[in-house]
């Protein structure tokens, strides 16, 4: 973790708090310290699902295929546009959201925004924006020909 109270180890916390679930919806994740924070929680037996660009998934440094090497479950879009959303839902109860792609270079070099909150108004929009996107990228609905 990193030393002291920075803006990457609030975002840890936060996440690191999850008991029963955690719903990622990232256009760009690299960064191996949020990585490795989502494979602890799944080995602690919390349900993580991602949703996630099939463009960028697979850019040298992507910490996608080793989260679905651990077993998490990851979907990504088969559109010409980005999937671009950035927010994560804790436990069903906490939203984290913002312009922050979780890679190294936006948490050390970039002016970046998180806004965390856990009022049921803003957190149920938003997950079911998850389920509704993450049923849409089923892969058994997948188009392979036109």
């Amino acid at each position: 973790l990193p030393r002291g109270d920075c803006a990457l180890s609030r975002l840890l916390r936060r996440l690191l708090s999850a008991r029963r679930s955690l719903e990622l919806c990232l256009f760009a994740f690299s960064s191996p310290q949020l990585g490795r924070a989502v494979q602890l929680l799944h080995r602690r037996g919390v349900r993580v699902r991602v949703v996630t660009d099939a463009q960028y998934m697979g850019l040298r440094g992507s910490q996608i295929g080793l989260l679905r090497r651990a077993g998490i479950q990851v979907r990504h879009d088969q559109e010409n546009g980005y999937m671009h959303h950035k927010f994560a839902i804790v436990d069903r109860r906490m939203l984290i959201t913002g312009s922050l792609n979780w890679t190294t270079q936006a948490i050390q070099n970039n002016r970046e925004n998180l806004l965390v909150m856990e009022d049921a108004e803003y957190v149920k929009p938003f997950l079911d924006e998850f389920e509704r996107i993450w049923e849409e990228y089923n892969p058994t609905k997948y188009r392979f020909f036109p």
